[in-house]
């Protein structure tokens, strides 16, 4: 039985955990410093914009239409299994469009053209989106009242699921399946070696299940056997590291850092005590990269902002800027601006530089050491496809 060791348990961390506990031959553990979903995924809306993304072929598109697709399925089965209700909206997204500038205008490539050949290729990829002119965006969502805003693009397959709920399920499911969750354990380090050592297994040594593949590669890749923690050693054949901004050190100690950096994102949780517009057609409402998202009995979150450090790694919050989303909300529901405001918070998200987001694969030069990290501001969009990948990478070499 091969053993792997997942570190971190965000939503990334916990959906792999979940995802390989179901291939029979594997053990896993997972391991983190905090209890779970208190890093950037406690600080998500959970906004799943995939249909309606502009991504629309290769690996960026590929992975949205996995995750979406997942999620209609994956939601009931962690209800099921964990008997927790997973706060999931089936309503879809409203994109709210503005009017265009002059400059699209001239050019001819408005708001609306682009949403149009949007449009024609997710049908053809067998999805529906929605473009709404004035009068019917006033007519379906009548909370929204703005002049400056000239229709709407519609997405009902597109989703919204808490970050949080859904977390703590996936752990539940997981620990249902046999996984073992350290939580309060931090890592201090991955010991690499040359050649995979012969591993003990319930008494009994015999070769690394992996030795063969390493093989194959000449000697060329390191192997690493075993994490030291906090609560001592944990030996296993595989290593994943679902780490967010602690990713970096990890790789770092390995001479092959995968440079992550902060982006703080702050909202607020609004109690308006009654549902804006038809209370039986309640959607993600979007615009200007402002989300107005409701989360029943006339409460919305609204976010997020996007600020970056000014000083190495330091972000502290503005106050002006998160002020900016609650008025930017009121600008396109102007009923918003009666709610009272519950609670904030803010989060970092794992943003990496020089390359796109997020990171998934082998960390180079180590056979045995995937990626699965830097997420920036999709961690719970792709979480699923995130998981069908490192989850098809340890099937593929186990088959070896």
């Amino acid at each position: 039985m091969s053993h792997v060791v997942i570190i971190g348990c965000g939503v990334v961390g916990a959906t792999i955990a979940y995802e390989l506990s179901k291939v029979k031959g594997l053990e896993i553990t997972v391991v983190d410093q905090q209890p779970p979903a208190l890093a950037s995924t406690g600080a998500a809306l959970g906004v799943l914009m995939g249909i309606i993304s502009q991504k629309t072929k290769g690996k960026a598109w590929q992975m949205r239409q996995t995750s979406i697709q997942r999620y209609e399925t994956l939601i009931p089965e962690l209800e099921a299994i964990t008997g927790r209700k997973i706060l999931f909206n089936r309503q879809g997204i409203l994109m709210l469009l503005p009017e265009p500038s002059i400059s699209s205008l001239e050019k001819g490539d408005g708001e609306i053209s682009q949403w149009e050949k949007l449009q024609e290729i997710r049908q053809s990829q067998g999805f529906s989106l929605e473009i709404w002119d004035s009068a019917k965006l006033k007519q379906i969502c009548p909370q929204v009242d703005n002049d400056k805003i000239v229709g709407g693009v519609y997405s009902k397959c597109d989703r919204q699921v808490d970050p949080t709920a859904l977390t703590l399920a996936l752990v539940d499911a997981a620990q249902h399946h046999g996984v073992s969750f350290k939580f309060g354990v931090q890592v201090l380090g991955i010991e690499p070696h040359p050649l995979p050592p012969p591993l003990s297994r319930g008494g009994d040594t015999e070769p690394h299940s992996l030795s063969p593949s390493h093989e194959r590669g000449g000697g060329a890749e390191k192997y690493c056997y075993q994490l030291e923690t906090t609560e001592g050693k944990i030996t296993a054949d595989w290593f994943v590291v679902a780490a967010g901004l602690g990713s970096s050190l990890l790789t770092a100690q390995l001479q092959q850092m995968i440079d992550i950096r902060p982006v703080l994102g702050q909202a607020l949780h609004l109690r308006l005590g009654y549902s804006l517009g038809n209370p039986e057609f309640q959607p993600v409402i979007t615009g200007n990269d402002v989300h107005i998202v409701p989360v029943g009995a006339g409460d919305y979150w609204i976010g997020a902002t996007v600020e970056f450090p000014s000083n190495k790694d330091e972000i502290p919050p503005n106050k002006e800027l998160l002020e900016s989303v609650r008025q930017q909300a009121i600008a396109f529901c102007p009923d918003l601006a009666k709610a009272t405001t519950i609670r904030t918070w803010s989060g970092l998200r794992p943003r990496p530089e020089g390359r796109p987001a997020p990171v998934i694969g082998k960390l180079p030069g180590y056979n045995n050491i995937l990626l699965a990290t830097g997420h920036y501001r999709n961690g719970v969009l792709l979480a699923p496809a995130t998981a069908d990948a490192i989850r098809e990478m340890i099937i593929s070499y186990e088959s070896k």
